[in-house]
């Protein structure tokens, strides 16, 4: 489940990350602890089978995350977001939250919540979460089993979401904008929102498989929207719509002295947050998987890796013509959903432009300036 949507919904009041980013250190770390999921979805980049064995010998020890989550909070991180495949599959996942607890930190939950029982209810009751981020794939049985692929998961998610709901759990709802929920769209967001009025977030853009998986590739591109179904739905959401429209009142977009840069990261990767992945490996956002970027903290602490890692990474350049004279130049890059991250997993490479992502953001320039 993706982390990063364009939402113009402010962070809460008591938690001002922005302030805290100013000072360029660490804010949060993800930690994905397993890949394993029970649900099978057909946009999914990450996931395995629930009872997928080597995939659950590869993941980290719960003595091995304590490492991870100690050293992190001693660099300064204040927030964690537990996410997977599926968190709760861990049955050491009640010792991971309440360890992170016990650091001071605030902590998220992503999870699909079919697995949520009265007993997840209590916990999270007494130890409550900054938020739990539940994905809405459909509001009925035929839509959402169609995206999970998994009998009786729509009961259970159900399920599992009023349980939260009735005990007064924070609860934040989104949806992915697939071509197997798109009837459901306008029904989805009026369910979510319904439920959490304060906040409702969806994302349009499908990510291809951390694992390069070529059959599920094929899957998720054919569950992406095509550039002008994402603008209109898009449009549907008047807040999200505004805050694009005044971005685009910006363009050319900011920073341009970049155009004459050949770095690839202009971004804020690994500046003040990073990722783990089930099986230990440090990256500097949770799409970023090119095997330059990443690397395993089982060979040198969280505080080394930052030091001497990140600032190679920041450091590497493109000498793809096409790509700096195209994407570097281009003044709705910020439309885009292209970077070098994405690129990787779209290409195998860090700097090729990528049609798709360019269509896009032509098309919801197009509709803004309209």
């Amino acid at each position: 489940m993706p982390k990063h949507f364009l939402t113009s919904l402010p962070l809460p009041d008591f938690f001002d990350l922005q302030k805290i980013r100013l000072k360029n250190q660490l804010v949060s770390f993800d930690l994905e602890i397993t890949a394993r999921c029970n649900l099978n979805c057909r946009h999914c980049y990450i996931n395995l089978p629930a009872n997928d064995n080597a995939a659950k010998e590869k993941e980290l020890t719960f003595d091995f995350i304590k490492k991870i989550i100690d050293e992190a909070a001693s660099l300064g991180a204040l927030w964690c977001l537990i996410t997977g495949g599926e968190p709760l599959l861990r049955t050491d996942f009640f010792d991971i939250y309440l360890y992170l607890k016990k650091k001071g930190l605030l902590v998220s939950v992503f999870t699909n919540a079919t697995l949520i029982t009265e007993r997840h209810a209590e916990f999270f009751k007494k130890y409550p979460p900054r938020d739990i981020e539940i994905t809405v794939y459909g509001i009925t049985r035929e839509t959402y089993e169609r995206v999970t692929r998994m009998p009786s998961s729509f009961d259970a998610f159900m399920r599992g979401l009023d349980i939260l709901l009735k005990n007064g759990i924070n609860v934040r709802l989104k949806t992915m904008a697939l071509r197997s929920n798109i009837q459901e769209f306008s029904a989805i967001s009026q369910f979510c929102l319904s439920r959490t009025k304060d906040y409702f977030r969806f994302d349009p853009f499908l990510h291809l498989r951390f694992d390069g998986d070529s059959q599920r590739n094929e899957e998720i591109k054919s569950e992406r929207l095509s550039p002008s179904e994402i603008v209109t739905i898009e449009k549907q959401d008047t807040r999200r719509f505004q805050a694009l429209r005044k971005q685009c009142q910006q363009i050319p977009v900011g920073n341009f002295e970049r155009t004459n840069c050949n770095h690839l990261f202009t971004c804020g990767t690994g500046k003040d947050s990073f990722t783990i992945s089930y099986d230990g490996f440090f990256r500097l956002c949770s799409s970023l998987w090119h095997p330059n970027c990443i690397f395993d903290v089982k060979r040198y602490s969280i505080s080394k890796i930052i030091q001497n890692f990140i600032p190679k990474v920041r450091d590497l350049r493109s000498n793809n013509k096409e790509f700096l004279q195209n994407c570097r130049a281009c003044p709705i890059i910020n439309f885009c959903m292209w970077c070098p991250a994405h690129c990787y997993l779209e290409t195998g490479q860090l700097d090729i432009v990528v049609d798709y992502f360019c269509k896009v953001a032509h098309a919801r320039v197009e509709q803004l300036l309209k």
